[in-house]
């Protein structure tokens, strides 16, 4: 006789890893990092604090992705991945930087994308292209530590940058 209760399936385990996953380098670097409660195509945001654990400015958004069969490439040093437009024109505008996840949930490993500075190297306007999907790919290289946490911080640092200049161009 089945169940009628609700049901946990693995794809909400291997989601809940994913998140722990990338928890886990950003504290043992001693950032922090919020779960966005209704994911409108963001999933966490990260904090970072300089040596004296005081808070700096800006934030970094990540985007998770979790699977139990992340597939590489042919020349097997991307792992190909599918993202619907619509996420990337709301990524792309971002200020902030955002990181794609994709977790490999059988090896335990995850592996990053810097999504704008990506389509910035690329030279593709997502806004001109007609299809629903875009494929992106993600390094093997780009594994998610504590060295890639301190790379979005330069990241986010970069950014930082620009709107000073700004904002001094304007004193």
């Amino acid at each position: 006789m089945p169940s009628k209760r609700k049901r946990r399936t693995r794809e909400h385990v291997i989601a809940d890893l994913s998140a722990n996953h990338f928890e886990r380098h950003a504290l043992r670097c001693g950032f922090s990092v919020e779960r966005i409660e209704h994911d409108d195509g963001l999933d966490l945001v990260l904090f970072t604090y300089d040596r004296y654990g005081e808070i700096e400015n800006g934030q970094v958004f990540i985007q998770l992705k979790a699977s139990d069969h992340l597939d590489l490439s042919a020349g097997r040093d991307t792992f190909p991945f599918q993202v619907k437009r619509a996420d990337l024109v709301y990524w792309l505008r971002e200020p902030w930087p955002v990181i794609l996840v994709l977790f490999d949930a059988r090896r335990d490993r995850a592996y990053w994308l810097y999504l704008q500075s990506y389509f910035e190297a690329l030279g593709l306007d997502i806004g001109l292209r007609p299809a629903r999907t875009a494929t992106v790919r993600v390094p093997i290289s780009n594994v998610l530590d504590e060295a890639a946490m301190r790379r979005f911080a330069e990241f986010r640092d970069a950014v930082l940058r620009q709107v000073d200049g700004v904002i001094h161009h304007y004193e």
